[in-house]
């Protein structure tokens, strides 16, 4: 049994007075109805478990908002009350039954002492074909996303987990705990975060055998979107789909995924992408204040996909390859690492999930930072560096356009908090910017909001 963090989402969600009926958002096969099945059985609550695909017949129920005839068949579905105290029950694979998503704000209204969740597989496809209306306030809504780094730790080495969880900026880190977290995450960017990939290598401990597992989700996907795609479209999809990775971190031009379709057509097939969280924008953002997603740039962003595992599957990495990279092959490597920070950041992000990005395009200096976060008043310019050295030129830049006190690093050197001093060229001529640089190795980016506010206190 995997251990997954999301659980004390759906206690508090459960222990709620005023509880809404709950929508779990995320891509296919992150563990969405396995989390739900876990918690139930980790706290003795009775689970009434419908798959809606074996039961397409109920959407014409459904349709009825009649809330008394839907909880009738329900009922006979599962041969239980399921209005008694401790019970839950679940609407898997939802999209199958579109109309119980618009029934759903009738649980609310008119049964609140039900406990209802729901989820669904490329929710967001069978959506767009729908001609109702979302109940909006009557849901909540989660996102479940892929195991991330602690989660995979908690199922391969629970103890290295101890090690990083007892760092602050006032300590040092240990060598030997340094090394063998390197290793694991250089193992968790070849497994990557899908449940089933990783209880693969728990059980096996042998990484070519997740290989096999990786296939199969990629084959699910492009069987999924024959079935929601139309004709015309589905090509594109399988495209679209196989770009992604191959250009993970990279300023997207439609002309670039194909010269046959229309950029409105790739456009609106990427909008569905995002939507059902396959892969995430980044948008460029000026950054001129809190919230930075405030006044973004729509037109320019670059994209994450949604699992670090799936991009090395999709490129034709195997383990052999991730393995033999070396600290300096940035050109590389250096896609992977901020792919692996990235959707780790989403991962922290709250509902809905976003993030932003610093670009400054010249003929003469182009300037990147490869993203932008805030913690509270604080904005966090954050660097990402695959190896153990590397420029910060455009981190300095734009510490001194918007004269900020602290930024992030990543790269694979020992935790340290520092302040730099540095002379950098501004648009008027040379200046000397001073500011806190926190570095953290890639493998603490779970770590960083904890320590980004103990500095914050330090001040």
């Amino acid at each position: 049994m995997l251990e997954r963090f999301s659980e004390k989402k759906l206690k508090q969600w459960y222990h709620k007075k005023n509880r809404k009926p709950l929508v779990l958002r995320g891509a296919r096969q992150v563990g969405k109805s396995t989390l739900v099945r876990q918690f139930a059985l980790k706290n003795n609550i009775v689970l009434h478990e419908i798959n809606l695909e074996q039961h397409m017949d109920m959407d014409k129920i459904f349709q009825t908002l009649n809330i008394e005839r839907i909880i009738q068949e329900i009922e006979a579905l599962v041969g239980a009350n399921i209005q008694q105290p401790g019970m839950l029950l679940f609407l898997d694979e939802i999209q199958a039954t579109p109309h119980a998503i618009a029934a759903l704000r009738y649980f609310y209204e008119q049964k609140k002492h039900i406990a209802v969740i729901s989820a669904g597989s490329l929710l967001e496809f069978s959506l767009s074909n729908q001609k109702f209306s979302m109940p909006v306030g009557r849901l909540e809504y989660t996102h479940i996303g892929p195991m991330t780094f602690k989660e995979f730790l908690n199922a391969v080495d629970p103890v290295l987990n101890e090690n990083i969880a007892s760092y602050d900026l006032n300590t040092n880190f240990s060598i030997q705990s340094h090394k063998k977290l390197l290793a694991r995450q250089r193992e968790y960017m070849f497994t990557g975060g899908m449940p089933e990939a990783v209880m693969m290598y728990q059980e096996s401990e042998s990484l070519t055998d997740v290989f096999d597992i990786h296939r199969s989700i990629v084959e699910t996907y492009q069987d999924d979107f024959s079935k929601y795609a139309q004709k015309n479209e589905l090509a594109l999809m399988q495209r679209v789909f196989r770009y992604i990775p191959r250009y993970i971190c990279t300023k997207v031009k439609y002309s670039n995924i194909s010269q046959e379709y229309r950029a409105n057509t790739i456009k609106a097939i990427l909008d569905l992408f995002e939507k059902a969280r396959i892969c995430h924008k980044v948008y460029h953002s000026p950054c001129a204040g809190i919230p930075l997603y405030a006044d973004i740039e729509e037109r320019i962003y670059k994209l994450i996909f949604m699992d670090i595992g799936i991009v090395n599957h999709i490129c034709g990495n195997d383990w052999i390859t991730i393995q033999s990279l070396i600290d300096t092959q940035l050109v590389n490597e250096g896609p992977l690492a901020e792919q692996f920070i990235g959707q780790h950041l989403i991962l922290l992000n709250h509902m809905p999930p976003r993030l932003c990005y610093w670009l400054r395009e010249k003929k003469v200096s182009n300037a990147e930072l490869d993203y932008v976060i805030s913690q509270g008043n604080l904005i966090v310019p954050v660097e990402v560096k695959s190896g153990k050295s590397g420029s910060l030129k455009s981190l300095q830049q734009f510490i001194a356009q918007k004269k900020l006190p602290f930024a992030v690093r990543f790269d694979l050197n020992m935790p340290s908090l520092q302040n730099i001093q540095h002379q950098t060229i501004t648009k008027t001529g040379k200046e000397m910017v001073s500011f806190d640089l926190l570095s953290l190795p890639l493998y603490m980016v779970e770590e960083m909001p904890r320590l980004v506010d103990q500095y914050r206190q330090a001040r």
